[in-house]
């Protein structure tokens, strides 16, 4: 076809809202040579039949940033590309019906606020003033979002069309991309009406995401449900009640009954989220169509019978209404319910912006984002929640199917700090698994590795519904006390299967990795921690160098990182040089406390006066392994580093000679306990790129005399005008609650900083925040408040070193 564009700089396959707004922002930050191809119309995908509600809640600080994007977007965008969009900014009303719920509306309200949004906690009195026909007799309260609302979505798509192509972009409708080959350093992307060459390429094709995924090698991690929302005709009060105050009401939500009730003209559309759900095309009896384009699957409303009564109980007048119509369409998800935005793991210059379960609502920051991915290699906002890379190839289709299936009924749930989520599990064990479990563990999935959280006491509440608390003396507490008794007074062993660890060799490797990192690459038979940055200064990763040889390292990094750093490393890797993957081979044990010494030299042929941050090869009940003295629980202690066969005899070995000198099994939940009173932080949590190096208090990890280094320039231009924002441990007055991750920090009535990590430190008896605070009050003995669950507590700042052990005489002993 003469004007069929043969060549661009990006395309785009999938035309709903996401393909859609990723166009149109790739066009707004001036790369106008774009192509988006669509099989049929524009949103023929999930697009079409949802729902399209424009919430702003969440409880994830990056999602809540790209959906309060979205609805500030959506606001003035009819008027930008001059295209009739019917946006309602109805508000919402989202129901609590527990102590707990109404905490974490609390907590929201928080990092609402500090985004710059004012959401409000209503009362079981005050919640009818804004939704006069409700049963609040069984409530304990309510969130009131006023930012909350509906948009219709093909409007929404069409406008965010319009405005790309008004940029210069380019649209191929009943066009489907059928292929994709790597030449000369470009994408070729095949269609019927001919070949467009590109640099980079974007899969935004929604629930046939997986499908195009294999056109990459790619098996995207993804599963597609049943959803289903019912439309009501005309209810008379309703449509008195609106022509009167000139609005419709508000959105509704029960969120533990799991349903949202919308006024739809002057009826109502009810979605329930039900536990009994359904996935489709899993089966060979319903297998993937090649084309659903504008299609749905039949009615099944027996399975909503609970969620339909229960919402006509909340609402009677939903009684009244007649049922219109059924929408029972496809959702993607994913095994944690977030969309896939950014890099596509191992394919250079392909990216992701697909599988979203609330497309309406993420679409314009999921624009945002993906634009700045592909454009600058970087996000404004830390996207780790949604990133690709947190998934690194496991994933079966069985796993996807049962996660799926799991977030669905559970849409709505809470998600405690302690509580575990039950399906699909034991997908990877530890070779010592089966010990563990024996001694009580308690489990936790980290990339799918079962690491125990902590180890239950005879009579213990280890049921799921105890962990389902906020509170801070959950049924854990006093086993977790003991174990970090333990690991201060005598000694404990911590398994920890699935780090993530990278051999890097070839000549001049040592050399490569100084230019990496920002401090000193250690000297053979050492090891020390090494910061990655990127050319803004921000945090990358936090990596655990060993120096294996002169052109040998070894080097490991968080269980969840493995394909993020991965693809760091191999992005920035100079020819000549190898990396190869060894995190499937090898298991670790933490062995720490004063006798920890003791109980190896009982079992192991090593030399233990090596100092700390030194590494050696031992023996341990005849098998070789690698003794790295560092503990990230901050007492004297080695990492022991050994291949998987061989892990249960030393595992053995070592718990038969600590017989005699206290040692005691630990877990996660002690050692983050044990970390913050070391200041120690963890990854994409207190490391993250919504921090510089020196906003997070790592400049002793900077080499200044370096010539060069990633992100060098940035930092010195920050160090020169001054940091905005420092690291701070603060020691926090409270009651019984430990404050949630990004907790806002106040002082004299201002937001002036957050924490990214909060958790109470057993050994030093308090509770422990670590977080930003602006540069100014980073002093010690400053004195602020830290909001938790609404209730501002006094904080005060510490003196920049650890809390426990702050010379670190342990730790070298």
């Amino acid at each position: 076809m003469a004007d069929f564009p043969t060549t661009a700089r990006v395309v785009i396959i999938g035309g709903g809202a996401v393909g859609a707004s990723a166009l149109y922002h790739l066009a707004k930050a001036g790369w106008s040579d774009c192509v988006l191809l669509e099989k049929n119309e524009l949103t023929a995908g999930s697009t079409w039949h949802a729902a399209g509600n424009v919430p702003t809640f969440s409880s994830s600080w990056s999602i809540m940033n790209m959906q309060r994007y979205s609805a500030q977007l959506y606001r003035g965008l009819g008027a930008e590309v001059d295209y009739p969009m019917n946006y309602h900014v109805t508000g919402s009303v989202r129901l609590a019906h527990t102590a707990e719920r109404l905490q974490e509306f609390k907590r929201v309200v928080g990092m609402g606020r500090y985004q710059g949004m004012d959401l409000d906690i209503l009362s079981p009195e005050d919640i009818r003033t804004r939704y006069p026909f409700l049963e609040t007799h069984d409530l304990t309260g309510a969130l009131y979002d006023p930012y909350d609302g509906d948009i219709d979505p093909a409007q929404l798509t069409q406008a965010l069309a319009k405005g790309a192509r008004s940029m210069g972009a380019r649209i191929e409708r009943f066009c489907p991309a059928t292929g994709v080959r790597r030449e000369g350093g470009d994408w070729v992307v095949s269609t019927p009406k001919g070949e467009i060459r590109c640099e980079f390429v974007v899969n935004a094709a929604g629930y046939y995401a997986r499908e195009v995924g294999k056109w990459f090698g790619r098996d995207v991690p993804m599963m597609v449900m049943s959803h289903q929302y019912m439309l009501f005709d005309t209810i008379p009060e309703i449509e008195s009640w609106s022509k009167e105050v000139g609005h419709k009401l508000p959105l509704l939500r029960d969120v533990d009954s799991s349903y949202y009730l919308r006024q739809e003209k002057y009826g109502f559309n009810l979605g329930p989220y039900e536990r009994n759900c359904k996935a489709h095309w899993v089966t060979k009896d319903d297998p993937f169509p090649e084309d659903f384009s504008f299609q749905l699957f039949p009615d099944d409303l027996e399975r909503l019978e609970w969620y339909i009564a229960d919402a006509m109980a909340r609402v009677p007048l939903l009684e009244k209404a007649a049922l219109t119509k059924v929408i029972n369409g496809p959702i993607p998800y994913t095994p944690d319910g977030n969309p896939l935005i950014g890099p596509m793991p191992g394919v250079p210059n392909a990216f992701e912006a697909c599988v979203f379960t609330f497309g309406i609502c993420q679409a314009g920051g999921a624009g945002k984002v993906l634009a700045e991915w592909v454009t600058e290699g970087a996000t404004e906002w830390d996207m780790w929640s949604c990133d690709p890379r947190r998934f690194t190839g496991w994933e079966d289709r069985d796993y996807c199917v049962q996660k799926g299936m799991e977030v669905y009924g559970h849409e709505y749930a809470i998600h405690f700090p302690h509580h575990a989520w039950p399906a699909a599990r034991d997908r990877r064990l530890s070779p010592v698994h089966a010990q563990t479990m024996a001694l009580g563990a308690q489990y936790g999935a980290y990339n799918g590795w079962e690491r125990a959280l902590w180890y239950a006491r005879p009579g213990d509440d280890i049921s799921e519904a105890g962990t389902q608390t906020w509170r801070r003396e959950g049924p854990w507490f006093g086993a977790v006390a003991e174990e970090c008794a333990a690991v201060r007074d005598a000694a404990g062993i911590l398994d920890l299967p699935g780090f993530s660890r990278f051999r890097l060799t070839g000549p001049g490797a040592a050399e490569w990795l100084a230019r990496q990192i920002s401090g000193k690459v250690p000297s053979v038979g050492r090891l020390g921690l090494a910061y990655f940055a990127d050319d803004k200064g921000r945090i990358v990763t936090e990596m655990s160098v060993a120096r294996l040889a002169e052109d040998e390292l070894w080097l490991i990094t968080a269980a969840t990182a493995q394909a993020h750093d991965r693809e760091w490393l191999e992005r920035h890797l100079e020819p000549g040089l190898r990396l190869t993957d060894e995190s499937a081979d090898w298991a670790t044990q933490i062995l720490t406390g004063p006798n920890a010494r003791a109980i190896l030299a009982g079992v192991a042929e090593a030399d233990l006066s090596r100092p700390w941050l030194t590494w050696q090869t031992a023996v341990i009940a005849g098998a070789d392994c690698l003794l790295m003295r560092v503990s990230f629980a901050g007492e004297l202690g080695w990492e022991i580093h050994s291949r998987n066969a061989d892990t249960p005899r030393i595992w053995e070995a070592v718990m038969a000679a600590g017989q005699g000198h206290g040692l005691k099994p630990f877990g996660m939940f002690a050692l983050n306990s044990l970390r913050v009173e070391k200041g120690y932080r963890a990854w994409k949590g207190d490391l993250s790129t919504d921090y510089t190096l020196l906003q997070g208090g790592l400049e002793r990890f900077i080499d200044w005399s370096k010539p060069a280094f990633r992100g060098k320039t940035a930092l010195e231009a920050e160090k020169q005008a001054g940091v905005s924002k420092r690291f701070a441990t603060l020691v926090i007055e409270t009651g019984d609650f430990d404050p949630p991750y990004m907790s806002t920090i106040w002082h004299e009535g201002q937001v002036v900083g957050e924490l990214t990590s909060g958790y109470w430190g057993h050994r030093v008896g308090a509770c422990i925040g670590l977080g930003m605070i602006r540069a100014d009050l980073a002093v010690p003995g400053t004195e602020v408040e830290v909001e938790i669950f609404g209730e501002k507590l006094k904080a005060r700042v510490q003196k920049d070193e650890p809390l426990w052990d702050p010379a670190n005489a342990r730790i070298r002993a």
